[in-house]
Formats: C-alpha cells, sequence, structure tokens
C-alpha cells in the first residue's frame, strides 16, 4: 500500500504523519510507499519545523528530509491520500483528473473517527492542540492504517 499525507507547509504534521507511517510499515513488514507534501510554495525544500523534530524524538521516531509540493501524478503513486484539514482537502481535490482520483482522498482523522471528517489543527500555529496530544493521534491513525493493511 502506497500512502500520502498533505498538510500545508510539509514541515509540521505530514512529515510526523509519515515517519509515524514508516516505523508501522516496518514494524508490521508492509510493502509500499510512505511520503508526505504539502501546498505551500514558501517552505519548498525545508527541514521538518525543529519543534516537529524535538516532539517526533518522543516517539523514537526521525524526521528527515525536506518538504515538497503535492503534484499531479502523486494521484499515480499512491493508494491513499490523507489530508489534515479542509483547506488541504480543496487543494488535493482541485487536482484530481477523475473519480478514481477523488476516492484515494480523505480526512486522516476518518481513519480512526470514519465519516466524522475532523480537521486535525497545526500544533505550530494552532495553540489548541499541543505537539504531544497530535503525535498520540497520528499515531493512533498510522496504527490503524497499518492494522488494516497487514499481510
Amino acid at each position: 500500500m502506497n500512502v500520502l499525507f498533505v498538510c500545508t507547509g510539509n514541515v509540521c504534521r505530514s512529515p510526523i504523519a509519515e515517519a509515524l507511517m514508516r516505523k508501522k510499515f516496518e514494524k508490521y513488514d508492509l510493502d509500499g510507499i510512505v511520503d508526505s507534501a504539502g501546498f505551500s510554495p514558501t517552505t519548498i525544500n525545508d527541514a521538518p519545523d525543529y519543534r516537529a523534530v524535538e516532539a517526533a524524538k518522543g516517539f523514537n521516531v526521525e524526521l528527515t528530509g525536506n518538504s515538497r509540493i503535492f503534484l499531479k501524478n502523486d494521484f499515480d503513486r499512491f493508494d491513499k491520500i490523507y489530508v489534515m484539514d479542509t483547506k488541504n482537502l480543496r487543494e488535493v481535490k482541485d487536482l484530481t483528473r477523475n473519480k478514481n482520483d477523488e476516492a484515494k482522498v480523505d480526512y486522516i482523522m476518518n481513519v480512526i473517527e470514519p465519516g466524522s471528517n475532523k480537521v486535525l489543527p497545526d500544533p505550530i500555529y494552532s495553540g489548541t492542540l499541543g505537539f504531544n496530544e497530535f503525535m498520540t493521534i497520528i499515531d493512533k491513525v498510522t496504527a490503524k492504517i497499518a492494522e488494516d493493511n497487514r499481510k
């Protein structure tokens, strides 16, 4: 299974989800690609936010790599594309080419709360969702994705 996580800048939420998902792929010996992307041109090639890096250490994961922009050909590479919020959903869906592309896109929170369409605020800016709480939620989401896709 190939999984892509999308947030705004690809420097906090989606890299955290990517790192935790990679950890689950390794733990459960799952095959596939895990990646993350964003939409902000101001963060292209930036490293993950230092606060995200520190929070990830507490979950024994390392955030590596640089941010990248979501591309139309991501629909060809990935089976599921999870977005963090409504803006991300609109941005991804604006690039869909057909119903097949559209069917791949979902809110990340629908993994653990099906049909809720809840957004997952950015802990950098929200002030309401701290990094530890965010990490705990993403850890739960990625565990559910892995569980649902075990061999």
